[in-house]
């Protein structure tokens, strides 16, 4: 499995991160230079290049990607797929513009069945559900079930609030500020997508 680290245009992490996991960096034009401020070297840089004015970037891999129908994000993830990458982090989804952040997830729902993509950020890791999914080492941890837009017959154990078959909407009722009251966490639910968080922090 080629596990590839994606750094996208809004707020970088604040944490190192472990680049040693990862067969390759990638970043969007826009995030270069981020990129070098947090100590990241990006293998390859993906945009069309109206973030930063020098396309000659030195040792790296440039892909100029000048159509405007796709968001860098889009041509990253596009470009990852072509070189058969199944699992992506993205770093820097979010803690900017929040219309970008709600386009990345649509985004990153037209990949979900192609590769594994999570979102990491200073509070929490995201990430689509699959039908059947089992957390472990989460006890305490600050667990949310978001529909994207709804979810039937969902189901938990190890969850402080159980939910016993019952359906998520984004316009009704979601599953947000659960929290894991065992060391695994199983969800299940039978159609629709739902985006799972879990905090990185033990809830107090």
């Amino acid at each position: 499995m080629k596990k590839a680290l994606l750094l996208i245009n809004g707020a970088p992490p604040k944490e190192p991160i472990n680049v040693g996991k990862y067969d390759a960096i990638y970043c969007t034009d826009g995030a270069y230079e981020k990129a070098l401020k947090i100590g990241l070297k990006p293998d390859v840089v993906v945009g069309d290049f109206d973030s930063i004015s020098n396309v000659e970037l030195p040792e790296v891999e440039v892909l100029h990607r000048p159509d405007q129908d796709f968001t860098d994000f889009d041509k990253c993830l596009q470009e990852l797929e072509i070189r058969g990458f199944t699992s992506i982090d993205v770093f820097g989804a979010t803690g900017l513009e929040h219309d970008h952040f709600l386009g990345n997830l649509t985004t990153a729902s037209h990949f979900k069945d192609k590769m594994r993509i999570s979102f990491h950020d200073d509070y929490s890791v995201f990430f689509f559900s699959p039908k059947v999914l089992k957390l472990n080492a989460v006890k305490n941890r600050m667990i949310s079930l978001y529909p994207f837009p709804h979810a039937e017959s969902v189901e938990s154990k190890g969850l402080f609030y159980p939910l016993g078959g019952m359906d998520l909407d984004i316009l009704g009722r979601v599953g947000t500020r659960n929290h894991a009251q065992d060391d695994e966490v199983e969800i299940s639910f039978k159609k629709g997508e739902m985006i799972i968080f879990v905090s990185k922090y033990l809830k107090k």
